[in-house]
């Protein structure tokens, strides 16, 4: 089963996602890219996975286009806010679908905040994905 997760940066949410889908089942290939890949992982994306027990420091920042020609069995956007417009992938798909996170790396305030809400969106993706793969990936 292979899944491609997608953003526009490709350095915090499809990373987070990417890592507790791969977590779920190691047996799945999957894979994350972005429309304007930053070309780096958010560090505090990475730190928040590492407090869940999930490494993501060796991800790469890939941009879409090298994935364009592979078949995938689904391409899940990630984007959120009405302000963000969620890429588009052209490639082989049999399965698209969008499960939306607000996106943490815009948050202003304080430290705690800032920290606060990349632990609250890192859960929800959690529990986001997680539906995913017990309603159509597990023991299928």
């Amino acid at each position: 089963m292979k899944i491609l997760i997608l953003c526009t940066g490709n350095s915090c949410r499809s990373q987070m996602a990417h890592g507790w889908l791969q977590s779920f089942d190691p047996s799945l290939i999957v894979c994350s890219a972005g429309t304007q890949a930053s070309g780096k992982l958010n560090e505090k994306a990475v730190a928040v996975m590492r407090e869940a027990g999930i490494d993501i420091s060796h991800h790469t920042s890939d941009p879409v286009e090298k994935y364009l020609n592979e078949e995938w069995d689904y391409v899940i956007t990630v984007c959120g806010g009405a302000n963000e417009s969620c890429p588009a992938f052209f490639g082989k798909v049999k399965h698209r679908l969008h499960i939306g996170f607000d996106d943490p790396s815009h948050v202003v305030g304080s430290d705690d905040f800032i920290w606060s809400e990349f632990r609250r969106v890192r859960d929800e993706i959690k529990e986001g994905f997680y539906t995913f793969y017990v309603e159509n990936i597990k023991g299928k």
